[in-house]
This record gives C-alpha cells, structure tokens and sequence, in this order.
C-alpha cells in the first residue's frame, strides 16, 4: 500500500464520486447519504493525504509510474514536499467546504457532493503530475466541475458570470494545447524534468521556438492564476457563486501560481541555458500591477464578497512578487504565504454568505440594513479575518508577509516589494474598516434586528475550522516555514529531480 500511496488522492475522489452518482446515493431524497459518503471520502483523502507528506519527509521525494511505464514515458505523478503540502492544503479546504455545505447549501442539487470530488481530483491531479499533458487534462476536470458548480443554485448573475468563465476557460484550454504542441515538437517530451534536460541542450535556431512555446504557457497559468491583465473574470465570478463553491474556489488561483513555480523553475529555471528566467522581464511588472489593480478594486468594492475576490488578485500578485525574487528563500516565503492566504479568503466567503442571509435583501453590499441577529458571533469572526487578511500580527497574515519582506535581499528589491506590499496592507485594512463599519455599525434606525433564522452549526463549523487554521500556523510558524524551505530547496535543485527520473537526455 505504501508504494501506491501517491496515486490514493487521485483515486479517491474519482471511485468516490462516481459512486455517489449511482443508487443508493442517486436522487434528491438521498441526501443523507451523499452527506456521509462525502464526509467519509474528505477525510480519507485527508488522511491518506497527511500520510503520505509523512512519508516524503521521511524518505524524500518519490515518483509513481501508473502502468508501470517508467519516465519519460507514461503516467508519472511526483510526491515532493512541495506538491504534497498543497495536496494536504486542499483536502483541509475540502473538509471546510463540505461541513459548510451540510447546512442545507448541498440540497440546492443533487451532483453537489459528487462534482466537489470531482474538483478535488483535478486539483490533486494538478498537484501531483509531473507530465505538461497529463496537467492539462487535471485541469480540464477541474474545470468542467468547476462549470457546473458555479452554476450552483438560481440567479441571473451566475449564468452571466458561469457564461464569461466558460469562455475565458475555452480560450486558455486552446492556447494550452498550441503550447504544448510546440514544446513537444521542439523537444520531443512532455515530461517536465525531460524537457528541462532538452531545453538545455536545443541548438541556438530552435531556442526561439521554446521561447515562444513557453511564453504562450505563461498566457495560460495567468489566466488560471488571475494576473494581471487575465484578472478581470475572477471578482465577480467568485462573489457569483455560491459560498462553499468560492471558498473552494480560493485554491483554483493557486493551481495556475503553482504551475508558474513549478515549471519555470525546472523547465526555464536557472539549468535552462539560454533561456534561464526567460520570464524574469515580464513577472516583476505583472506581478506588482496585479497586487495594485487587487487593491484598488478592494477599496472599490461594493459588497464583501467583490472585496474578497479582489483581496484574492492581492493574494496572487504577492504571490508573483515573491517567484520574481527568484531565490529559493524568496519561494519558501511565497509557499507559507500561499497556505495562509488560501485558507483565509475561502473562510471569508463563507463569513460573507453567512453575514448575507442574517441582512435580508441587503445581503453583503455596503449599504444600511437590519440589524445582524447574531451580530457578536459573527463580529468576532470578522475580525478575526479582517486582521488575518490584512496581515495584524499576531495571526498568520503578519508571519507570511514578514517573511517575504525579509526574502528581498538587494536594496532595488526592498525598495519595491516593502513599499507595494505595505501600502498595499494599509489600503486592505482601510477597505476592511469600512466594510465591517458599514455591516455592524450603520443599521436601520428601528434597532430592530433581521428576522432571519439562526446560523446553522455547519456554516459555523465550516468557517471556524478555516479560520482556525491561522492561529495554527503562527503557533507553529517555525516548523512549517523550515518545511517550505526545505519544499523550496527541492523545487529549485533541478539536478536532484533529473537524477531521481534516471533521465540524462541521451538519445532515446
């Protein structure tokens, strides 16, 4: 069992949710037992998930090769502490999702549960391979699940935002398949560690083609990431949908921000010969307008929930800035950053569609309403939040951007990265200011509180285990920032991985 460890993830949600689309699951008065079927298959895949982190850091990375076809050829998925911990960070956001879900959201359809795996399979299967093609399909999956869980429950508005997504989507699984058409062409392999063996050995005639294959990939992981100019889509198709859906969706950003480390460090890294850090011109200016742009549609927003997918730009151009530092300090900084921010903007979506239903018709926006019934419990959750997010110490927001301020070494790269990320900071908290304000304080003269029903205890459950989480990571900051720096030293020696797949790049 410990040789097929990295395959269970995969393998899990897929038999998992097929199963659940079958009697005695299938139906709309079976919801019961898809609620247990999906509360047993989350906390297998966690469990299998934490397990096999265990085993990476005990023995170090491992490769599986599915059908036994050994690199560079066939299926291989890789385990390193990189992948691993993103594998573990998605099934804790799953476990979230799907607590918050058994409030009576999941009845709203009956391929709730089942696509939620489905998701979870793309995202894992992201995660875990190490093969360009074999990433493109995961990211079909999760895509396609991803369509229809947008479409989650009724409203205009999530037909016009799942209409937009769609297309944007389309459009970037085409420019995909041109990209690796012409990576492949050019090298003859789809395998990430082989091609960053072949991309250091093309003549100097076919480097130009590599180029541009590689450059076209960048096009596709920025719209799968939100950077800037590919972010217009993100702010209002997250606050579209559905609150467990956006707090799943908070992940789906950092599957194109993983890609972005993952193969411009091995591929295109510094082993790349003439192309190495071919994207270093173009990420540093990306990577700060796309951190200004999320901030000033922070400031701008006109409910909570446009404010997060805009705090979510923020998240993924701070991100950018800490890949264009280019050291693997500055990476280890951007991996515990990325955990941080992950589980607080999807535990925010969730606080927002818990703050909608107790104002009435003024759900989220930032306007005067009734008074919130349950104003002290879901005060405290806010704020709580709100300091996370904007990075108050002592929670986690703080340690994650104090350590990518302390990754920029030279005096260009302080003067940059310090100014835009404490500015921007300032501007998250006074755009935070001003929504709990608005939400809390400015209510109907009456005093009279909303009638709504009382939150259910899975909508709370499912926001505190995500929002418990950051206390969690401060409380243990100087274990899991010694685990990204070892993650980090992984991803950057690109030799080690070349060994490990026995791949030399003679002629085969």
């Amino acid at each position: 069992m410990t040789a097929h460890l990295v395959i269970l993830p995969i393998l899990i949600p897929l038999l998992g949710g097929l199963l659940m689309l079958l009697p005695p699951f299938a139906g709309p008065e079976k919801y019961q037992y898809r609620r247990v079927a999906a509360a047993c298959l989350i906390l297998a895949q966690l469990i299998c998930s934490i397990v096999l982190m265990i085993s990476v850091v005990t023995t170090g990375p491992t490769f599986y090769a599915v059908g036994d076809w050994q690199p560079p050829f066939g299926i291989i998925l890789y385990a390193d502490l990189l992948s691993v911990m993103l594998v573990v960070l998605a099934g804790f956001l799953g476990l979230g999702v799907t607590i918050y879900s058994f409030s009576g959201i999941d009845r709203d359809g009956k391929y709730f549960h089942p696509l939620i795996q489905f998701q979870l399979l793309g995202i894992y299967g992201a995660f875990l391979t190490n093969d360009l093609f074999n990433l493109f399909v995961f990211f079909e999956v999760l895509l396609i699940a991803s369509y229809t869980l947008l479409m989650h429950g009724e409203g205009k508005q999530k037909t016009a935002a799942n209409m937009h997504y769609v297309i944007l989507n389309l459009i970037g699984s085409s420019l995909f398949l041109f990209a690796l058409g012409t990576l492949y062409g050019i090298t003859g392999t789809l395998n990430i560690p082989d091609m960053a063996v072949k991309v250091a050995q093309l003549s100097p005639s076919n480097q130009l083609i590599a180029q541009a294959g590689g450059s076209l990939l960048l096009v596709v992981f920025g719209l799968k990431s939100a950077m800037l100019p590919l972010h217009f889509w993100l702010p209002r198709t997250y606050a579209a949908a559905s609150a467990p859906v956006a707090a799943l969706f908070a992940i789906m950003t950092k599957v194109g921000v993983y890609c972005i480390f993952r193969v411009y460090t091995v591929v295109f890294g510094e082993e790349a010969g003439a192309l190495a850090n071919m994207i270093q011109p173009w990420i540093w200016p990306l990577a700060i307008l796309t951190l200004v742009l999320g901030t000033i549609g922070a400031l701008a927003s006109t409910n909570l929930r446009i404010l997060i997918g805009n705090l979510v730009l923020v998240s993924v151009g701070t991100l950018l800035i800490a890949f264009a530092l280019r050291t693997p300090e500055a990476t280890a900084a951007g991996l515990f950053y990325l955990i941080h921010s992950t589980l607080i903007t999807g535990a925010l979506f969730l606080i927002a569609d818990m703050l909608g239903q107790q104002r009435g018709k003024a759900l989220d926006y930032f306007v005067i309403a009734r008074k919130i019934k349950q104003q002290s419990l879901l005060g405290i959750l806010f704020v709580i939040a709100a300091m996370t997010v904007a990075g108050l110490p002592p929670f986690s927001g703080f340690l994650g951007k104090l350590v990518i301020l302390q990754s920029a070494t030279n005096t260009d790269e302080r003067l940059w990265v310090w100014s835009i990320i404490l500015l921007s900071s300032l501007a998250t908290i006074i755009a935070l200011s001003r929504a709990g304000t608005t939400l809390f304080w400015r209510y109907t003269k009456s005093n009279q509180a909303s009638q709504a029903h009382d939150i259910s205890n899975w909508k709370i459950g499912g926001a505190v285990v995500l929002l418990g989480a950051s206390p969690v990571l401060s409380l243990f900051g100087a274990s899991i920032v010694e685990y990204t720096n070892n993650a980090a030293a992984q991803l950057h020696d690109v030799p080690q991985l070349i060994e490990l797949m026995n791949l030399k790049g003679d002629a085969r």
